[in-house]
């Protein structure tokens, strides 16, 4: 073969391969991000961990420069077996064995050590084919690494995952890897090696595609098993977005009364059984004020947006919500549809799909009431909805006389993460009324009343409709909060400063 024609070759293997390694580092990041939620701390992980084992991997090298052929063909089918498998079985290990984050470590290292090794086994065959300045092959095979980590990135998020899903889009580039490192070099430098080992590593390669194939056609079979390890009860609907793992599960007592639990990346949302009790003490005591026009973030499960449009004084009803799924699967999905009462189709309510905080920078729009029914703020994205900035677009959308509820996490299990969100609503500008009620499913759980300057009175309005939890009484003792629930040790969650993922994880990190 012309030599520019297999230094081309060597370059477009040295493309394939750094495309495939950055993939295995973002399924990595993304898995864990979905199953732990803290995406900072897993990428933190997974980087800080395959960067040293890629250093560890290029010295390992060292010894192999004599065999570089037979070495990287080694190397490839390895890499392109372990990261084709890494989403599996890291997901396995969550699922049965409660062991991901050591698992999670041990992956990321043999990952980055073979990465590591990759570039120094290239670079003795590129000049194998052409001796030149090692200057200007470092600079050559960098930038074609550089390139095909530019090209693994963009198609991880906008071809993979959509299309194919982690497990599937993990196995499919680790076929994708070793047919472009092994048989490439393989075919490049057959003269090289010898015919025994050319035939074992050819099998070797074949081996690898087997199990990969098979993996990818029990991927499905495997997803749904692990997934209904992770619930107790029957799962009736499963879907991945871009956003965020949805999942329903359902079952019925022999009472004959159903239990229906919303669980979004894993954590509860609702069960059907005591939901009730959280959205009454959610919604109710903001209606006590002005509510002819109701802004809902959040909430795309239509459960608030229920009890808002039991006041036949409600103007409108606009519901932002980010993931389109959850709220196609609200409309259509007849155990939900039924509980929130078909709520998406009275003609008071408009739905935008956008991200809450982005919208509200450019909402001209006014409300008389803000309901903020946001999950639980154990990632960086997602405190971003609890931060000073947040109620402070938040405080500029209320109409004269608005006031906003904030769902603020539980007192009693997370009590710093508690006092941390009403401590950044009041900072905000806010006059603020926390208080408290007992979800079974959820525990003692917490909310925060606010409205501009003057806290807000704990009541309910004349026009309340009839409820089955909330009454004055009720709402009254709310208000009060025991000796051990109270806490002033914490700060203001900021944008620059998420205190509040670091005060959540301790909270929860024993339940």
């Amino acid at each position: 073969m012309p030599v520019r024609a297999a230094r081309a070759l060597v370059f477009a293997a040295v493309f394939v391969c750094a495309a495939c390694g950055l993939v295995y580092e973002l399924a990595l990041v993304a898995l864990g991000s979905y199953l732990m939620g803290d995406s900072v701390t897993q990428a933190s992980i997974v980087l800080s961990d395959m960067v040293f084992a890629m250093g560890v991997g290029a010295l390992a090298t060292k010894p192999l420069r004599r065999r570089a052929v037979e070495a990287f063909a080694v190397v490839e089918g390895l890499l392109a077996l372990l990261g084709g498998l890494s989403v599996l079985g890291l997901y396995a290990a969550f699922a049965w064995l409660d062991l991901y984050v050591p698992a999670l470590i041990a992956v990321a290292f043999a990952l980055g050590a073979l990465i590591g090794a990759e570039i120094p086994l290239l670079m003795v065959l590129l000049q194998r084919i052409r001796r030149q300045d090692a200057g200007s092959a470092v600079a050559e095979l960098s930038a074609a690494d550089y390139v095909g980590a530019l090209v693994g990135g963009l198609a991880f998020p906008f071809v993979l995952l959509p299309v194919f899903g982690q497990i599937k889009g993990a196995l499919l580039v680790g076929a994708v890897n070793v047919v472009a490192g092994t048989a490439v070099v393989l075919w490049l430098f057959r003269r090289e090696v010898g015919r025994l080992a050319r035939a074992l590593l050819c099998g070797a390669m074949v081996v690898v595609l087997a199990v990969l194939g098979t993996t990818y056609a029990l991927a499905d079979r495997f997803e749904v098993t692990a997934r209904q390890a992770l619930y107790r009860d029957p799962i009736v609907v499963s879907e991945r977005t871009p956003y965020q793992e949805i999942v329903l599960t359902r079952k019925v007592a022999l009472s004959g009364r159903p239990d229906l639990r919303l669980f979004l990346n894993g954590d509860l949302q609702f069960s059907s059984v005591d939901e009730y009790r959280y959205h009454e003490s959610l919604v109710h005591p903001l209606m006590a004020g002005p509510h002819g026009r109701v802004l809902i973030l959040g909430g795309g499960d239509g459960l608030a947006l229920r009890e808002v449009l039991r006041y036949r004084d409600v103007q409108s009803a606009t519901l932002v919500e980010l993931d389109p799924a959850m709220l196609k699967l609200a409309r259509t999905d007849g155990y939900l549809s039924e509980l929130n009462r078909h709520s998406f189709a009275d003609p008071r309510v408009r739905t935008v799909t956008s991200d809450a905080f982005s919208w509200l920078r450019h909402n001209p729009e006014r409300f008389d009431a803000v309901i903020v029914d946001m999950p639980d703020p154990d990632a960086v994205s997602t405190a971003k909805l609890y931060s000073a900035e947040f109620y402070g677009m938040v405080r500029r959308t209320l109409a004269p006389g608005g006031r906003v509820v904030v769902q603020s996490t539980s007192p009693f299990f997370a009590a710093k993460s508690f006092w941390c969100i009403a401590r950044t609503i009041q900072a905000s500008g806010f006059g603020i009324r926390p208080y408290h009620v007992d979800v079974p499913s959820f525990g003692d759980w917490g909310f925060v009343l606010a409205a501009p300057g003057t806290p807000p009175r704990l009541a309910l309005s004349p026009e309340v409709p009839s409820l089955r939890f909330l009454d004055d009484a009720t709402l009254q003792a709310a208000g009060n909060f025991a000796k051990d629930l109270r806490r002033d040790d914490v700060k203001v969650n900021t944008l620059m400063d998420p205190v509040l993922v670091r005060y959540e994880d301790e909270g929860w990190r024993d339940y």
